[in-house]
C-alpha cells in the first residue's frame, strides 16, 4: 500500500474532467491536479515544445509533490511525450489516449468513427495509432478543432459563438456519418451539448475521463499501489498561472472539491 497522492496535470482546466471522475471513482486516494495555465493552450503549440513543457511538469510532480503515479490528463502532451515520461519516471505513467481509442471502438455499431482533437494531437497521429493498435475493423476520421479549448477556458461553453465554430469544424464528421465520436481532448467534454446538437442525438459521444480513471484503478490494484487509509483523499490544485481565475472556474467545472488554488511561478 502506498499513501502517497495521484498526480496529473493538464495545460489547464481540461483535465478537470479527469480528475472529476478519479474522485468519484476513487474517493480515498490523495491527489495533486496541476494547471499549467501560464503556457495554455499546448494545443497549437510544437510538439517539441509540449514535450519539454510535459517532462517539466511530470518532474515536479514527482520531485516536489511526491506522487506515486503520473497521469497525462491532457491529450497533446501525452501524443507529444508519453514514451518520453515513462522511459524518464520510475513512477507508473497514464495517458488519456489508449484508454479513449479502446472506448472508441467499443462503442461503435457502424464502424464508422470519429476524433476530434487540437491540432498538436491530431497532427501527432496518435489516436490514429491507438485506434489501429486495437485492430477493430473501423473506420476513422479525425478532426481539429482549433478554438474549443480557447472557448472552454474562458468559460464560454454554450454560446452562439462556439455553436457557429462547432458547425464549421465537425462537419467532414457529419459527412462521414460516424456513429461514434471520441472528444479528444479534455476540455472538450464542457462542450459535450453544443457538440452533440452539431453531430445529432444518435452519435455516440466518447470521454477518456472515465476509461482512463479505470485504468489508475487497475494499475493501483495489480501494482499495490492503492491508499492503506479509508478516509476521504485529500485533494490540491496548483495553478502556474492566476490563481484567482482558476479557483473561480475550475471549482464551477469541478465542483466543490476545488474550493483551493496553490499558485507556482516557473523560473
Amino acid at each position: 500500500m502506498d499513501d502517497r497522492p495521484i498526480g496529473m496535470f493538464d495545460s489547464g482546466f481540461g483535465g478537470l474532467t479527469v480528475a472529476r471522475a478519479l474522485i468519484d471513482l476513487l474517493p480515498g486516494e490523495d491527489l495533486v491536479y496541476f494547471g499549467d495555465t501560464a503556457r495554455y493552450p499546448y494545443g497549437p503549440r510544437p510538439l517539441d515544445e509540449v514535450r519539454d513543457f510535459a517532462l517539466q511538469v511530470t518532474k515536479l510532480l514527482v520531485e516536489r509533490h511526491d506522487v506515486k503515479m503520473v497521469v497525462v490528463a491532457c491529450n497533446t502532451a501525452a501524443a507529444a511525450a508519453l514514451d518520453l515520461l515513462r522511459f524518464e519516471c520510475e513512477v507508473p505513467v497514464v495517458s488519456v489516449v489508449d484508454p479513449g481509442a479502446r472506448a472508441l471502438v467499443r462503442a461503435t455499431r457502424s464502424g464508422r468513427v470519429g476524433v476530434i482533437g487540437t491540432v498538436g494531437t491530431i497532427g501527432s497521429g496518435a489516436y490514429q495509432r491507438a485506434v489501429r493498435a486495437t485492430r477493430a475493423p473501423v473506420e476513422l476520421s479525425c478532426a481539429a478543432c482549433p478554438g474549443f479549448v480557447e472557448f472552454v477556458e474562458r468559460g464560454e461553453t454554450d454560446s452562439e459563438q462556439v455553436h457557429v465554430l462547432a458547425e464549421r469544424l465537425l462537419a467532414p464528421l457529419v459527412e462521414a456519418k460516424v456513429d461514434s465520436l471520441l472528444l479528444g481532448c479534455t476540455h472538450y467534454p464542457f462542450l459535450a451539448r453544443t457538440i452533440g446538437d452539431v453531430m445529432g442525438r444518435e452519435v455516440v459521444l466518447v470521454s477518456s475521463a472515465d476509461e482512463t480513471a479505470f485504468e489508475v484503478r487497475a494499475i493501483l490494484a495489480d501494482t499495490g499501489l492503492g491508499r492503506r487509509s479509508a478516509a476521504k483523499g485529500n485533494h490540491r490544485f496548483v495553478s502556474s498561472g492566476d490563481v484567482a481565475w482558476f479557483r473561480a472556474l475550475g471549482s464551477r467545472l469541478l465542483g466543490p472539491e476545488l474550493d483551493g488554488v496553490e499558485g507556482w511561478e516557473w523560473g
